[in-house]
């Protein structure tokens, strides 16, 4: 996905760089990489890839504090070295060609890196670059086929035939990007996963069946059993970087595959049944890594805060494409540190122009006034006079219960009408309460739809069309139709 002028994903906010960093120096895989790079030494052989000698790994599981007995310890061991060389933390130095004579083994040697020290000493940053770059390794790892699938896949000179394995990194590497960038937007979307975990079945089918499919087939079925499977493989791989938080498929349903939970269904199931099919969720380090993976892809993923420094113009315009509760967030972040009555003055310069943008950025303009107190109301009336803002400012000063406030003339509630509604469409598209509001705001004015389409808005014609769709009233709704018409043949071509 490409970077766009507005934002497509929703702002997430993000644990601080020093959470982070902690939960990133506890996560086991990459705790043990360190703990690897110190142990590192003259002693410490490698071989022509940087890997560790074979002898070697029972002493490197040693050091981890692994069982000897269990026969994965070494393939730990070996994992952890791998991500301890691809970061960093660990320099090796590959052995010689000896140009193909002699019959005994060379090896290389491996110290600890220079980056290990900012382990210790560096800033939480630093730190989460060199996890980021673990992440990158135990990614990699995870697009790879299981053991299982390569041996099925040797031809008979021992080399892999990948055309047998219709195995592509990069089309697999694509796959796990897009799962977990669908698993991203599950957690960053209101009303969508939050905190709570997703089922494993929910993210195959997001990864196979097609956008608005009914009943699924039998073969689509079948291909969310594999890509659950599949998935499944993955997050174990996954989890130890602490990307996230994974309870696998129950052992007992693997030889039950080929009867999968059908994805439809498995919102609606018992809890303990749909966890039986794996549930995932993202950590808040996770969160963090796959975020700064879609921004080095170039897709715009927002994070609250980061219009703190700039103008009310870049706030406003940004959060005019946010949720309500996502802008309220930001408009706070922005707030904090500011003196109100130099925040609000700007806030409402930002809010005018007759754009198309315009309605919306005054409705959130109106939304980052709300909390302000009396000190705001001095810049606020100096607004009152003005057409495009004078209605807000009236809004606002009618909540707080001032009664010296001027009424509005005629010209100024139809324009106010106007613009309010355009805001909410652009907000929330037609929405079941706009009716509602629309009936609310033409009901105390005789005549509305005889003078509405008069008003100088961009979005008159946009509005009263509209209204001739939603509007509750049948009369009411012809009468805007009509007005809508008017409005348009006033324009100029």
């Amino acid at each position: 996905m490409s970077a766009d002028s507005h934002p497509t994903l929703p702002p997430v906010r993000l644990h601080s760089d020093a959470e982070l960093a902690r939960d990133a120096l506890g996560a086991p895989l990459f705790a043990r990489a360190v703990r690897l790079a110190r142990w590192a030494g003259p002693d410490t052989r490698v071989g022509v890839g940087g890997e560790l000698a074979t002898d070697q790994l029972p002493e490197a599981a040693a050091v981890l504090g692994l069982d000897a007995a269990d026969a994965d310890s070494g393939g730990y061991a070996s994992q952890a070295w791998r991500v301890a060389v691809d970061t960093g933390l660990v320099d090796v130095t590959e052995p010689e060609d000896d140009g193909g004579e002699g019959d005994e083994e060379r090896f290389g040697t491996a110290a600890p890196g220079e980056d290990l020290a900012l382990v210790m000493s560096g800033a939480p940053g630093d730190v989460l670059d060199l996890w980021l770059a673990a992440l990158d390794t135990v990614l990699a790892d995870a697009a790879v086929p299981d053991l299982d699938h390569l041996v099925d896949a040797l031809d008979a000179g021992g080399e892999i035939d990948f055309d047998r394995l219709d195995w592509n990194p990069g089309r697999e590497a694509d796959l796990l990007d897009g799962v977990l960038a669908n698993l991203y937007l599950l957690t960053v979307t209101e009303g969508g996963a939050a905190d709570d975990p997703v089922p494993l079945p929910v993210l195959a089918a997001s990864m196979v069946a097609p956008d608005g499919m009914g009943e699924p087939t039998d073969a689509v079925l079948e291909q969310v059993s594999d890509a659950m499977m599949r998935l499944d493989d993955q997050f174990r791989q996954l989890e130890p970087i602490g990307l996230v938080e994974f309870r696998p498929v129950d052992e007992e349903l693997m030889a039950e595959v080929d009867d999968p939970l059908e994805p439809e269904t498995a919102s609606a199931a018992d809890d303990e049944d749909v966890s039986r099919y794996g549930m995932v969720r993202l950590t808040p380090l996770g969160v963090y890594g796959i975020r700064a993976r879609m921004l080095e892809a170039g897709v715009d993923a927002p994070a609250v805060g980061e219009l703190a420094e700039k103008g009310a113009d870049a706030l406003l315009d940004a959060v005019s494409f946010y949720s309500e509760h996502a802008a309220q967030a930001e408009i706070e972040q922005w707030l904090a540190g500011r003196e109100l009555p130099a925040a609000a003055a700007e806030l409402l310069a930002a809010a005018r122009g007759d754009d198309e943008g315009g309605p919306l950025r005054r409705l959130r303009c109106q939304q980052a006034l709300a909390p302000a107190g009396p000190e705001a109301e001095p810049v606020v009336r100096s607004v009152l006079d003005d057409p495009e803002l004078g209605g807000l400012a009236r809004v606002w000063l009618a909540e707080r219960g001032v009664s010296d406030v001027p009424a509005p003339d005629p010209e100024m509630v139809f324009w106010l009408t106007v613009d309010t509604i355009a805001a909410q469409l652009a907000a929330d598209g037609e929405t079941e309460e706009l009716p509602l509001l629309m009936e609310g705001l033409t009901a105390h004015h005789a005549g509305f739809f005889e003078e509405v389409w008069r008003v100088e808005h961009p979005a008159t014609a946009y509005v009263l069309e509209a209204m001739g769709r939603l509007h509750p009233d049948k009369k009411a709704a012809k009468e805007a139709r009509k007005a809508a018409f008017k409005a348009r043949s006033r324009r100029p071509a």
